[in-house]
């Protein structure tokens, strides 16, 4: 997050100007170190889950490889479903996590290097080939993995309730009219996202 991004959102928009302002300094500190295949295995087994029941069953995945920080794609395509569903994933997250190993090795999930060099929209397109994974996968890895500055997920549940109790909805926002009001902060949708989520922080 940079002074001109919080510079443009104020003027471009008063309400987010005002929670920007009863917010303060929201950073963004973006896991660069994070393998693309590390962030999207990270990312499935998180899914549906609140934080707590994720990070334990991602800590036992971890533990089923011992001496390791991360398993390697090889690791886990060679390691028995029965083994991982042992650890907590079910039958579609196990056989979403083997997929984006296979689609690693086989150069179709990008590697660090590669994937920083690409558009965002061809790294949409690319991911979205993989099982299990969706565009709010893929957009929270350009957020927080690849720390890029003009990503909107319309779609997450945090942002379009933090967009409603900012602008004092009654209802939620629909994908759409998010997405067509988040043009104007264009180029900065992260930052703008970043603290819709505080916004339900404060409401708490």
């Amino acid at each position: 997050m940079t002074p001109e991004a919080l510079a443009h959102l104020s003027r471009a928009d008063k309400k987010l100007a005002h929670l920007i302002k009863t917010v303060g300094p929201c950073r963004l500190e973006p896991q660069t170190r994070r393998a693309p295949f590390q962030a999207l295995v990270r990312s499935v087994t998180f899914q549906q889950l609140n934080g707590t029941a994720a990070e334990t069953i991602f800590g036992r995945v971890l533990a089923l490889f011992p001496g390791k920080k991360f398993p390697s794609p090889e690791d886990l395509l060679i390691t028995p479903d029965e083994k991982l569903r042992a650890a907590g994933l079910s039958r579609n997250k196990t056989a979403a996590i083997k997929d984006i190993a296979a689609k690693t090795l086989a150069g179709i999930v990008p590697d660090s290097r590669t994937i920083r060099k690409m558009a965002n929209e061809e790294i949409l397109e690319r991911l979205l080939t993989v099982r299990g994974v969706g565009p709010w996968t893929v957009e929270m890895l350009l957020m927080f993995t690849l720390g890029r500055e003009d990503v909107l997920p319309v779609t997450d549940f945090g942002v379009r309730k933090g967009f409603a109790v900012t602008y004092g909805l009654k209802d939620l926002p629909t994908p759409k009219e998010l997405l067509a009001h988040g043009e104007r902060w264009r180029p900065h949708r992260t930052t703008a996202s970043l603290y819709l989520w505080r916004a339900l922080d404060l409401k708490k």
